[in-house]
């Protein structure tokens, strides 16, 4: 009987480091896509005034105006870093822009900007899941900033495609999987059902917990 207690305490001490193993091991693959994610994209992202119909719209014709302007001037050669140089030299012409579409539309609401790192819940975009996580990102923030907001990626260049079809163009994901290591490119995808599974299949739950 005590030979048998010594063999189950000896197969429990050997699971516990095998499970301490696993987390510690996916631990770090989660941190590892987390840095790759936020080193490599930026967001764009608008905040309404409130989530009134009339303040909805004017947010979304903000963004339209906004990324029409971007969608020209920037260079189509833009990497990150010269993206968010654009952005910072820039920053008084697209308020103007945002300002003069409130004022137009007949609304007074202050308009801000930033360029700054900011906390997303995880989303889909298209067929694209974006894991939560603080994630650098352009921001216009309209009047209190208290509505719902309206987000895309604005490096690599996806808020210029469409995705009202619910799938991101492959020539965008190519885009995407070159600035991106194989194993956070994957972790975007929808997974597959008869696949073995990859880092991507609790990589929501994990960042939850961990940021």
């Amino acid at each position: 009987m005590k030979k048998e207690r010594i063999i189950l305490g000896f197969l429990l001490a050997l699971l516990c480091v095998g499970a301490i193993s696993l987390w510690l091991s996916t631990d770090r693959a989660v941190r590892a896509v987390h840095e790759d994610l936020t080193g490599h994209i930026l967001r764009f992202h608008v905040l309404a005034n409130s989530d009134s119909e009339e303040d909805q719209a004017l947010k979304l014709s903000v963004k339209a105006a906004v990324l029409d302007y971007l969608e020209t001037a920037l260079p189509e050669d833009a990497d990150l870093a010269s993206t968010k140089a654009f952005l910072s030299a820039h920053e008084a012409d697209i308020k103007k822009i945002a300002e003069d579409l409130i004022d137009s539309a007949g609304f007074d609401y202050s308009v801000s900007l930033s360029l700054e790192p900011w906390y997303f819940p995880t989303k889909a975009y298209g067929d694209l899941t974006f894991p939560c996580g603080t994630y650098e990102a352009f921001r216009i923030i309209i009047g209190d900033g208290d509505g719902k907001n309206w987000w895309c990626i604005l490096y690599p260049s996806l808020c210029f495609v469409d995705v009202a079809s619910g799938v991101v163009p492959e020539d965008s994901k190519e885009e995407l999987k070159t600035i991106l290591d194989e194993d956070t490119y994957e972790t975007l995808l929808p997974a597959e059902k008869d696949t073995k599974p990859q880092i991507r299949f609790r990589l929501a739950e994990w960042l939850t917990e961990l940021f």
